[in-house]
């Protein structure tokens, strides 16, 4: 979720991190030991000569002391650079209070902040986790723990860790409380715009705190304001240290806006600082699938099967684009696989989420039966969490399975009555498919009123791409169902308009036939040059459908229903 700190810093590293982010000097210290004692050392630096300009040096009595001589050195070394004794005083928490009495456990911590870029994730979590058990009252390293987890798609485990550092806030510094804080708010409440609020607070009180804006970033992508989630991430960008996720981010930003050569040299830059994983290659693997570039998207594959903790997106990716030309066959054999690989990767919630998607997929297909149990077999691995509930919630209301999605819709009610995209995104969806279910067209779209731009584009956290758009297309169905044709054109055409925050979600072909369906439905009642231009977009439509479909599985019923509408209106 958020940018590591400025840790394990080389001096050179330092010297250009102050410079970019338009600083004068920068802190760097050293402890070493002799007799049983510890000195601790640190050196104001001026970032444009490099020369020291003012220096610290104290002897600890031992190593249980040198928390608290860190910090009276630094209280010392601010006076004498001459910061008034008011802000001093104001931020004259000990070291030991604001992250952890164990020097054992800072240490280690420092250890794992540069092992997630050095050596990836993984090796970060061990660290962090080693951290707590050093200290298990060490805020910070619960709050990493989280993020380790949130970027390994792992939003369950990760929302365990962000509350128990929300609980231990009060042992981390102001900075780290404002972090932990609006984290808390983004990802366990999800109160995005609390969370946005906490963030702004925290750049106004730390102007050059790059984690704050990319936090920023991240809360103003699940609101769908991309253009706006760019920026502050570039913003990062500028004021910290080369960053894996600041990097990540904006490639995934800037591909949902559809700028895909900016989103190729944003992964190019962090190629050229050595950076890589399936962070990278996923969007990398989407832009070659909007192409069409087959080589590219084999190469990406190829990339992430080869390595053992990325094989499950390897595979869930493929299966999205096989079910993406109708081939679901092939795609239900690469769904069982992939699952099979995130649990093997000790992720069941990954696993349970590729059920899910595969569950929306077969029902939107019309294959309902499939779509239902796919859906359960999902919930079975992952019970409790959020992303499994909602999606296999709304797979159960497009299967017709109305009991199942109503009784989820409302224990996911119940649990996240503050979250922004539980309540203004999926539950409209949920409900509004449950009424079409029930042919009340109209009633769906009231229910769907609260789905508006830029909140419908949100950026999904569990998912590989950013968004399906299933609000989008049921909406779209809802206006096609109470035969209001222009307007589901309207939003058919959203989803076609948006692939770079679709990908290779089945929405995306699916919706060149309700757009066909709509036109269809508009050359009918329109008459004379009207309605013969409507049935000419209607039949380019459906080509474009069936093209993408040319190698579909004969037996899909949306198939076949496709190819007897398109010979009827020929």
């Amino acid at each position: 979720m958020g940018l590591p700190s400025n840790a394990n810093l080389t001096a050179g590293q330092a010297r250009e991190l102050c410079q970019r982010a338009g600083g004068k000097i920068y802190v760097a210290g050293s402890i070493g030991s002799a007799d049983s004692k510890y000195v601790v050392a640190l050196n104001a630096v001026n970032c444009q000569s490099g020369k020291t300009v003012a220096r610290e040096e104290m002897t600890a009595a031992g190593k249980t002391d040198v928390l608290d001589t860190i910090g009276r050195a630094s209280r010392k070394l601010r006076a004498e650079l001459g910061e008034p004794p008011s802000t001093v005083q104001k931020f004259d928490v000990p070291l030991s209070e604001a992250t952890t009495p164990s020097l054992e456990a800072l240490s280690t911590y420092a250890g794992a902040l540069k092992a997630y870029n050095e050596q990836g994730v993984q090796a970060a979590l061990a660290l962090d986790q080693h951290a707590i058990e050093l200290d298990p009252s060490f805020a910070m390293a619960y709050y990493d723990v989280g993020d380790d987890y949130f970027s390994l798609n792992q939003l369950g485990r990760a929302s365990q860790y962000y509350t128990k550092a929300f609980e231990l806030r009060q042992h981390a510094n102001d900075r780290s409380k404002l972090m932990i804080t609006g984290n808390y708010y983004s990802t366990v409440s999800g109160e995005h715009d609390k969370a946005a609020r906490t963030f702004h607070e925290m750049i106004e009180t730390y102007p050059r705190s790059a984690t704050a804006y990319f936090s920023l970033g991240e809360e103003y992508a699940a609101l769908g304001q991309y253009e706006t989630a760019a920026e502050m991430t570039a913003k990062a960008q500028e004021l910290g240290p080369v960053e894996v996720p600041a990097y990540s981010n904006l490639a995934g930003y800037q591909l949902a806006l559809r700028r895909f050569s900016q989103a190729r040299a944003t992964i190019d830059r962090a190629e050229a600082h050595g950076m890589d994983g399936y962070m990278f290659r996923l969007p990398l693997y989407a832009m070659a699938f909007l192409s069409g570039d087959s080589s590219g998207m084999a190469e990406q594959q190829q990339w992430l099967a080869s390595h053992p903790d990325s094989k499950h997106y390897a595979l869930s990716i493929a299966s999205d684009t096989e079910a993406y030309g109708g081939k679901l066959t092939a795609a239900r054999e690469l769904t069982k696989r992939s699952a099979e690989a995130a649990i093997t990767a000790d992720s069941k919630e990954n696993a349970a989420i590729w059920w899910e998607n595969a569950a929306l997929r077969e029902a939107a297909s019309g294959d309902k039966a499939q779509g239902v149990q796919d859906a359960a077999d999902g919930l079975k691995l992952a019970p409790e969490s959020q992303g499994v509930g909602v999606e296999a919630a709304l797979a159960f209301a497009m299967a017709s399975e109305n009991g199942r999605a109503q009784s989820l819709a409302e224990d996911l009610d119940k649990r996240y009555p503050l979250d922004t995209q539980m309540q203004s995104l999926w539950l409209p969806a949920i409900r509004a498919q449950l009424e079409l279910n029930g042919k009340n067209p109209a009633q769906a779209l009231r229910v769907l009123q609260t789905v508006e731009s830029p909140i419908e584009y949100g950026m999904i956290s569990f998912t590989n791409n950013p968004s399906c758009l299933y609000p989008t297309y049921i909406k779209a169905q809802a206006y096609l169902a109470s035969g209001q044709a222009t307007d589901a054109a309207t939003e058919f055409q959203k989803i076609i308009d948006h692939a770079g925050m679709v990908w290779n979600c089945s929405t995306g072909a699916l919706a060149h036939l309700g757009l066909a369906r709509a036109n269809t439905l508009a050359s009918k009642k329109a008459k004379g040059a009207v309605g013969d231009a409507a049935r000419v977009r209607a039949l380019s439509q459906y080509k474009q459908f069936l093209d993408l479909w040319k190698d579909a599985d004969p037996g899909v019923s949306i198939f076949k229903a496709a190819k007897t509408e398109y010979a009827k209106l020929l």
